[in-house]
Parts: structure tokens; C-alpha cells; sequence
């Protein structure tokens, strides 16, 4: 198993009826690249989440997600479902 830590980037717009929805995640080179995008993203949607995940992408095996930032209206459970 090759174990990577990925940076990810969530941002967060609303749907027609003002429902917060999740939007494209994207990946960051590094933690503060991440934080740094998802404030930057949070200024163009409603909100938006910097994590970070450890693992393996090709066997699909990861560790928990540590939360680097969060930036306006975010749900964190939508990241999981």
C-alpha cells in the first residue's frame, strides 16, 4: 500500500430553493493551498470546507478526514452521505 496525504477542497453554493448543496470538490497541493482556495472559494459561494485525507487511492482505503478550515455556510455531514 503507497500512503499519500490528499488536500481537498469543497465549496458549498444553494440549489434553486436555497438549499445548501456541496459543489465540485478539487484537489490542493498542500494543506495551506487548500485553506487558501477554500477562502477564496467561500468568497464566490456560500461557504466552503479545507480537508485533508490519508491513504490509499487505489485500493480505496483511507483514514479520517482532518478538517484544515471551514469558510462560511458549510455542512460537514453532506461530506459523507
Amino acid at each position: 500500500m503507497s500512503s499519500m496525504t490528499y488536500h481537498v477542497v469543497v465549496p458549498f453554493g444553494r440549489d434553486d430553493d436555497g438549499n445548501l448543496i456541496t459543489l465540485e470538490a478539487t484537489e490542493a497541493p498542500s494543506a495551506d493551498a487548500a485553506k487558501r482556495r477554500a477562502r477564496a472559494a467561500a468568497e464566490e459561494h456560500a461557504g466552503a470546507i479545507a480537508f485533508s485525507r490519508t491513504g490509499d487511492l487505489v485500493a480505496g482505503d483511507f483514514g479520517e478526514a482532518e478538517i484544515l478550515a471551514v469558510y462560511g455556510m458549510v455542512d460537514v455531514g453532506m461530506l459523507t452521505e
